[in-house]
């Protein structure tokens, strides 16, 4: 049982950037097929998948956030990260990784329990 665990700061102040790692135990990152991704939420709005890395380490992201995020891995510590820069309030959500065979989905197989991100000064 693939399990995921997401960490970093809550709160972050507008115009900087957002970090967040995933943890993952119970399966290897470089497993083939899989997706390793990001999704989030904001407050009274929908699920939103911002970005993946696959087995391989190719990266993939949403080309409405393309410009402020990057998504890098850590095998020897079986984890990946996020980095949304220049963040505003509308970044404020919360913030999921997940796993799946799919690339694109916010419905993921796995997934952890969430962080709440909140930007503000």
């Amino acid at each position: 049982q693939v399990q995921l665990q997401e960490s970093g700061p809550g709160l972050v102040k507008p115009s900087q950037t957002l970090s967040l790692t995933c943890t993952v135990s119970g399966g290897s990152i470089t497993t083939n097929y899989y997706y390793w991704s990001w999704i989030r939420q904001p407050p009274g709005k929908g699920l939103e998948w911002l970005g993946a890395i696959d087995y391989s380490g190719n990266i993939y992201t949403s080309p409405s956030l393309k410009s402020r995020t990057s998504i890098a891995r850590d095998t020897s510590k079986n984890q990946f990260t996020l980095q949304l820069r220049s963040v505003t309030p509308e970044d404020t959500a919360v913030y999921y990784c997940a796993c799946d065979v799919a690339l694109v989905t916010t419905t993921p197989t796995y997934r952890g329990q969430g962080a709440q991100v909140t930007v503000s000064s």
